[in-house]
């Protein structure tokens, strides 16, 4: 598996990959997920991929040579809207080849790409494409895309990126997103690739692969697990049965009438007769599963 992530914001994009395409006991392997098509001045598109890796390597050769209806390849395409349907074509033709023969094996046809960059004359544009040839663009309600084991790396994302977000900034919360994946699973690892592009630059400025000497990436994994444990600590705990006019934090109150759906113990296996509004509950419950 894997997780890759990229920012659109106003000031640029940011894209960042781990490179584990296979993990367990004894059998782990590693491809970049990240491909940069440059041409200095003109244009410069990312594309990141998850899934299948035989299928995500014929799709990115075929993006090299394939061109549309116009004559036009990622190369000439006048927009990122056009390069992206191109890519979309590029799926579509790797599906029309391969899919059929795949699906004899038990072996879906399985490709999530996050494609983005610039063109020069239009901003900066970002893709997510699925395994159809279909894609949706990022626009400021939805500033990022994940693709992979996107879960474990969200939240930090959802609360800290907005279209204001600074790149330094957003390369950084890219990374937390990262190694909070890596803490929880094991199917995503190092080395990383991240690249971060400003806005009317037309070529690649900042790029580094990070392995675990990268310096601050060390920093990131000491300081945000200290953090998130000293923010913890600081988070007072609850208090049960009081009531809000005496303390603070009140998680419930005397008065509160709220109670578990309580599941009967078998005839003859009960320890203790329970009284009141438990001992009613615990009836009603029987009486509805005998009369289902």
């Amino acid at each position: 598996m894997t997780y890759c992530v990229a920012m659109r914001l106003n000031s640029g994009l940011v894209f960042l990959s781990d490179s584990r395409t296979n993990a367990g006991v004894d059998h782990i392997g590693t491809f970049r997920k990240m491909s940069v098509y440059e041409n200095p001045g003109d244009r410069v598109m990312v594309l990141m991929t998850a899934g299948n890796l035989s299928i995500s390597q014929s799709i990115r050769q075929m993006l090299t040579e394939r061109t549309n209806a116009e004559g036009r390849s990622i190369w000439t395409a006048t927009s990122m809207y056009e390069a992206a349907q191109i890519l979309g074509d590029a799926i579509r033709a790797v599906h029309d080849r391969e899919a059929a023969e795949l699906n004899k094996f038990g072996i879906d046809f399985n490709v999530s790409i996050i494609f983005g960059g610039q063109i020069r004359g239009e901003r900066c544009r970002l893709f997510q494409m699925y395994s159809a040839g279909n894609f949706i663009e990022s626009h400021d309600e939805n500033t990022y895309f994940q693709i992979g084991e996107s879960k474990y790396g969200k939240p930090i994302i959802d609360r800290v990126v907005t279209p204001q977000t600074s790149l330094d900034e957003a390369a950084k919360c890219a990374l937390i997103s990262m190694d909070s994946t890596l803490k929880s699973n094991i199917s995503v690892g190092l080395p990383l690739d991240l690249l971060v592009y400003e806005s009317e630059d037309l070529a690649v400025t900042r790029f580094v692969t990070i392995d675990e000497q990268n310096q601050y990436f060390q920093m990131i994994r000491r300081s945000w697990g200290s953090q998130l444990r000293r923010v913890f600590e600081a988070i007072d705990d609850p208090v049960w049965d009081a009531l809000p006019e005496d303390t603070l934090n009140v998680l419930s109150t005397a008065s509160d009438i709220s109670e578990p759906v309580r599941v009967p113990p078998p005839n003859g296996m009960a320890r203790g007769v329970q009284t009141g509004p438990r001992q009613i509950l615990a009836e009603q419950d029987g009486d509805v599963g005998q009369a289902g």
